[in-house]
């Protein structure tokens, strides 16, 4: 259970050292750092439960879900076509489980007065659209293998290319982000992130044959929306050019401030996409572009030459 110490910490317990730290003071004090936050926000509270999801216990079942959409690739190595139904029933009905009691505490979370019946129907509707979801990714394969010379099959794709698991991922956190578990869904793409360098937020909306080619650094702000068929390569960031605030100057929540990327759009390495602007159908946006305004449809953007000095060593280091 998170925040219980291993049998390995309490078998290396000794008695204190008197030279050592106050640990009796050193907890008041931290006593005393919680209440002061939790009396600074309980006026603007969202939520009001104790308990919250576990990341300790999402990261297998994201990793279970990942196995059973992809059993042969992505499930048990000693897996084999004979018993691969059966482990994907098995795994499922254990994930969804574990799954089911994580989004209970989310919605009590969300309101007191939340059941586990709630948090079961939006499992049952989430488990009911796996195989949608399994399609979807198929694209996803299919788009990564076409889209890049290196790929030598879609297995080589699915089992190297840490881009697909970061899509794995934010398919199956955007559908729980739309169902209703935020929290969840944000826990399952930080693991992503965690693993990959990939930052999608899971709000974001993505069209189908989705390619992130090699993927570190790539970062996919909240209300982006990518239409079908869209590359982008590592370093691109599709981000928020400011940010809303209230009348009390807070930041506005949940406003639409990322770009819309529209179909068969390529994003070449570095490129940085600021606000609500809306990127043509079939343009091409250059490495290392800054870009804060509309592209016209069918558009190739690119940045100036920039001027390279270029010394010989000798020359620079005589004397």
């Amino acid at each position: 259970m998170t925040g219980q110490l291993s049998p390995h910490l309490l078998a290396d317990q000794q008695t204190p050292d008197p030279e050592g730290p106050d640990i009796t003071s050193i907890a008041a004090a931290l006593k005393a750092a919680r209440a002061r936050w939790r009396a600074a926000h309980s006026s603007h509270r969202e939520y009001g439960a104790v308990a919250f999801p576990s990341r300790r216990v999402l990261e297998p079942a994201i990793d279970a879900l990942t196995g059973a959409l992809f059993p042969l690739r992505l499930g048990p190595a000693n897996l084999t076509p004979d018993s691969e139904d059966l482990h994907v029933a098995e795994t499922l009905a254990v994930s969804l489980q574990a799954l089911t009691r994580q989004v209970a505490l989310e919605l009590n979370y969300q309101s007191p007065t939340a059941t586990t019946q709630d948090a079961a129907r939006l499992v049952s509707t989430f488990a009911e659209s796996l195989p949608s979801l399994r399609s979807l990714l198929d694209t996803d394969v299919e788009a990564a293998f076409d889209g890049d010379p290196a790929a030598r099959s879609v297995d080589e794709v699915l089992l190297c290319y840490p881009s697909l698991l970061a899509i794995i991922h934010h398919r199956i956190a955007h559908e729980l982000h739309r169902l209703g578990a935020p929290l969840i869904a944000r826990i399952l793409s930080e693991i992503a992130h965690s693993r990959t360098g990939i930052d999608i937020h899971p709000g974001a909306s993505i069209g189908e044959r989705f390619f992130i080619d090699h993927g570190t650094g790539v970062v996919i702000g909240e209300t982006a929306i990518i239409g079908n068929r869209v590359r982008i390569y590592q370093g691109v960031t599709l981000g928020a050019r400011s940010f809303p605030t209230e009348p009390d100057g807070a930041l506005r929540k949940g406003h639409p401030r990322h770009p819309i990327v529209d179909d068969d759009v390529v994003i070449y390495a570095g490129a940085t996409i600021l606000g609500r602007i809306r990127i043509g159908e079939g343009s091409v946006i250059g490495g290392n572009v800054w870009l804060t305004q509309d592209v016209p449809p069918s558009s190739s953007v690119s940045q100036g030459t920039p001027l390279l000095s270029i010394t010989p060593r000798a020359e620079r280091y005589a004397g």
